[in-house]
């Protein structure tokens, strides 16, 4: 089948079509399950670094102010 007609039936652009089939063309199902895992974790962890940087620039900015 052309890549037009399935994403006509799909609902979405060829060019997200190629996109995906880029990304993912050549991956097995396990490797696609692992890595959304992975993004999940690198997601929270960038999530804590931020948080903890923002606690981080409070406490210096309130050592810095009683000095």
């Amino acid at each position: 089948r052309k890549a037009e007609d399935l994403c006509r039936e799909l609902g979405v652009s060829t060019a997200a079509f190629y996109k995906w089939r880029q990304r993912y063309g050549g991956l097995e199902v396990q490797e696609l399950k692992r890595m959304k895992e992975l993004e999940e974790e690198n997601s929270r962890l960038k999530r804590m670094y931020a948080n903890l940087s923002l606690v981080h620039e409070a406490l210096k900015d309130a050592v810095g102010k009683k000095l």
